[in-house]
């Protein structure tokens, strides 16, 4: 590291005022700033409405989010592995396979070690692209702003990466992390100034244009020719009994044991970031308590207006829709984000509280959207600046009729 500090300090002339390659210059600040802590730190408000320190809140939430990177990889093989199994195959296809045989390792369900490097070898390429892709467009619009390019982005690209299947065409990758980035951030003048979540918004643009490869049964694991129905398909069908003769169980969905997106399954992995995130009070409880009060209300009344010909969904307990699907990832990771969430006190309750009425709602009233806490979060988005001016104006209110 000596070594690459000496060779950057050697080459920062170049891309100064007046340097060779001066238009370059956000890039190199942003290498320098990543892999080194700068002599001049952030100042000023990183993002509309907040004045603590950009690159200590980004490497906090990459930090927290490592458990669901981590799992995701190891879960991805084995749901490849377990399948292969079923199926009676002996060796994956393209170069993964031939990896695969050249390292050794297997395709054994019980190896952890095999599992893991399986489900690496998916998760890989489609980071790549995305940083690539994504990083792409952050630098031109570094450049043309002349302004520096931050850190924001890592965590955008890591969030974005866990929340896409696994399966998904590696051009498909790239073009929704340019929509993620362009459409969903820059448009609006870049961090701090967008109104949506980035990584849900690329998320949501495939979603809808290429429905085909980002949902349904056949998506979630990578073996051709295999169909992993997950909890929150089986439950408009049969509701509890459906999904437990599938042979999930509870355990199984908390800790993420099911075919799903690259890292947004597992429940238990999502509860040590909030941990971490809620200790370096980087992530608002206030939120996270309003989204999980919503989702609560909601469901229960639904299983008290249910009778026996309602949709199974009506039925399904509150514990399976708080482990099912990426509700804690959402929840964790997608409903804190400071800068598309309500910032007043009251607001955040009352935002997160929208986001999880909304996702009971999606989930059970429309279970063609099965995944209903994406479409909630990125709907509360919009209605986040509206809910924080009620919350203003009501204390405005309040002081008048106090003072005056």
């Amino acid at each position: 590291m000596a070594g690459l500090r000496k060779f950057l300090d050697r080459v920062e002339p170049m891309f100064s005022p007046g340097g060779r390659f001066a238009k370059l210059g956000a890039l190199y600040e942003m290498i320098d700033t990543f892999l080194y802590t700068p002599k001049d730190v952030t100042r000023s408000a990183p993002h509309v409405r907040d004045a603590i320190d950009l690159k200590r809140v980004m490497t906090y939430v990459v930090i927290a989010v490592l458990p669901c990177a981590l799992f995701g990889m190891y879960n991805i093989g084995l749901q490849a592995n377990l399948a292969m199994a079923e199926m009676g195959l002996t060796a994956a296809e393209g170069w993964r396979g031939s990896v695969i045989a050249a390292l050794g390792i297997g395709y054994d369900p019980t190896s952890i070690m095999a599992c893991f490097w399986h489900g690496f070898l998916y998760f890989l390429p489609v980071y790549i692209v995305t940083l690539a892709a994504g990083g792409f467009w952050e630098v031109v619009f570094a450049i043309v702003r002349n302004h520096e390019v931050n850190e924001g982005f890592l965590v955008t690209s890591m969030l974005y990466t866990l929340i896409l299947p696994p399966t998904i065409p590696l051009w498909q990758v790239a073009l929704g992390i340019s929509f993620a980035v362009v459409i969903g951030k820059e448009v609006f003048g870049g961090t701090g100034k967008n109104f949506l979540n980035p990584a849900l918004t690329g998320r949501a643009f495939l979603y809808f244009a290429y429905p085909a490869q980002n949902s349904g049964n056949d998506v979630w694991v990578t073996v051709d020719g295999f169909s992993g129905a997950t909890p929150l398909a089986l439950a408009p069908v049969g509701g509890v009994e459906a999904i437990e003769a599938a042979g999930y169980t509870l355990y199984d969905v908390f800790m993420g044991f099911l075919p799903g997106t690259i890292g947004a399954e597992s429940t238990f992995a999502c509860l040590i970031g909030a941990a971490f995130l809620l200790y370096t009070r980087v992530a608002s409880w206030r939120i996270m308590l309003g989204v999980l009060l919503g989702l609560l209300g909601t469901v229960w009344l639904f299983n008290g207006l249910a009778g026996p010909d309602s949709n199974p969904y009506m039925h399904l307990p509150v514990t399976w829709h708080l482990v099912a699907g990426g509700f804690a990832f959402g929840l964790v990771f997608m409903a804190t984000d400071p800068v598309s969430a309500s910032m007043t006190a009251t607001g955040k309750l009352v935002y997160g509280a929208l986001i999880g009425v909304l996702t009971a709602l999606i989930r059970v009233i429309n279970p063609a959207f099965p995944e209903g806490i994406m479409l909630a979060i990125l709907l509360a988005n919009v209605f986040a600046p509206l809910i924080d001016y009620f919350v203003v104006q009501a204390n405005v209110r309040r002081r008048m009729r106090k003072y005056v």
